[in-house]
């Protein structure tokens, strides 16, 4: 009997250390998606930067999360003996893993918010300070208790924040980080010109179009290896994203007049405001949230690039991954009760206090990120630079030959 049962442990712990590396997988594949997102949205001349920047902020967010920021959040860290850190299969590690391409994805988010007229070095360290610092902060008030905030909002509400697989922990955090970088960078050289705004064109609708395909795909592990044991695993995660994804694409196709990059944003819209309450809404709950992210993304994405000049978003980052993650937190309170067909569970208050939490950590831990790195070696490249392109004024190469 001791020796079935020592089995079945070795069974369950080796299943759970495979399904949360696979996922972990999933969403480091992610990042190509990022990449690719950002290569096919910006100008030719700024390709090659797009690549550099997401390949390069992970290395740093590697670092940043394993000897600082992963502390913060969860009170652990790796220094004991190999020996210790291979016990239930190494399932601690690969839980930090998983949970490293989630932080990661905060500097890539910010990435396309700045592109094409960031500095190198000084948006790579204050992408390490940010995985380091800010975002641990928050993760670890949501997904580990820290600071009694959750116990309060319990007490406060009749519920804690709830955010399954991060629409605000992860997607609003970055998305309202990328906005105080895009504020202080200002918009580019020539968008706008007598306060009219310039169209610039996407470089490559092809590279944007497998961007947003790979990052379509990867979500599926992000929000169903949420779970990160098998005992968890829920197929209404894996629906519910499926429907927000196609609510997002066909709302956003019919209110961006079929435009490929409203198109191919909308899934990415419906997924970000999905990730909170997958685990908890109603297939139809799911459809309704995704779409009303897709209007929100084309709605506000047209309102700022037109109207507002100090808000240069290049990607969207802003309305795609801060405005719908915090709709998708909120969308928790409405869709998430038993009254709309969710699981329930949930407090609209708790969900209305936590995001609000959320945007006041990333609005002050960015303004003293970027602000402190713009005192002390600027943030922005210069004048003759911005018009180079940052391929050859930081990298000294263009992304194809027919560029030189």
């Amino acid at each position: 009997m001791d020796n079935l049962n020592s089995a079945v442990e070795l069974l369950v712990s080796s299943s759970n250390t495979l399904f949360i590396l696979l996922g972990a997988i999933m969403v480091l594949f992610m990042h190509a998606g990022f990449a690719f997102l950002e290569v096919g949205t910006v100008r030719h001349k700024n390709q090659v930067n797009a690549l550099v920047k997401i390949i390069t902020d992970f290395g740093v967010s590697t670092l940043a999360y394993f000897f600082v920021g992963y502390s913060i959040a969860y009170g652990a860290d790796f220094f004991a003996d190999a020996s210790e850190l291979t016990q239930n299969n190494g399932y601690e590690l690969v839980k930090f893993f998983f949970l490293l391409t989630f932080a990661a994805a905060i500097p890539a988010i910010v990435s396309g918010g700045i592109a094409e007229r960031a500095r190198f070095y000084p948006f790579l360290i204050a992408s390490a300070l940010l995985v380091a610092l800010v975002y641990p902060f928050f993760e670890g008030m949501i997904w580990n208790g820290n600071y009694g905030f959750q116990d309060w909002l319990a007490a406060a509400f009749g519920a804690g924040f709830h955010d399954f697989a991060g629409s605000m922990v992860v997607h609003g955090m970055g998305g309202w980080l990328a906005l105080t970088a895009i504020l202080l960078l200002g918009a580019r050289q020539g968008r706008y010109r007598d306060g009219r705004p310039k169209a610039f064109a996407p470089s490559s609708i092809p590279f944007l179009a497998l961007g947003a395909w790979i990052l379509t795909v990867g979500w599926f592990g992000f929000n169903v290896m949420s779970a990160q044991t098998l005992d968890g695993v829920s197929g209404l995660v894996a629906v519910n994203s499926l429907m927000a994804m196609v609510g997002g694409t066909l709302v956003a196709m019919l209110l961006g007049k079929t435009d490929p990059g409203f198109i191919h944003n909308g899934p990415l819209a419906g997924l970000v405001a999905v990730c909170a309450g997958s685990d908890l809404f109603h297939p139809l709950g799911a459809l309704a949230v995704g779409g009303v992210a897709g209007a929100l993304f084309v709605y506000t994405f047209t309102l700022f690039q037109n109207k507002v000049p100090r808000i240069d978003d290049v990607l969207g980052v802003w309305p795609l991954h801060g405005l719908c993650g915090a709709w998708g937190a909120i969308a928790v309170g409405i869709f998430g009760t038993q009254a709309l067909g969710g699981l329930g569970g949930v407090s609209m208050m708790a969900q209305l206090v936590g995001t609000l939490v959320g945007i006041a950590v990333a609005l002050v831990g960015g303004g003293l990120i970027y602000g402190g790195v713009q005192l002390v070696s600027g943030l922005r490249l210069s004048e003759e630079q911005e018009f180079d392109g940052a391929d050859l004024a930081i990298h000294k190469i263009a992304a194809t030959s027919e560029d030189r």
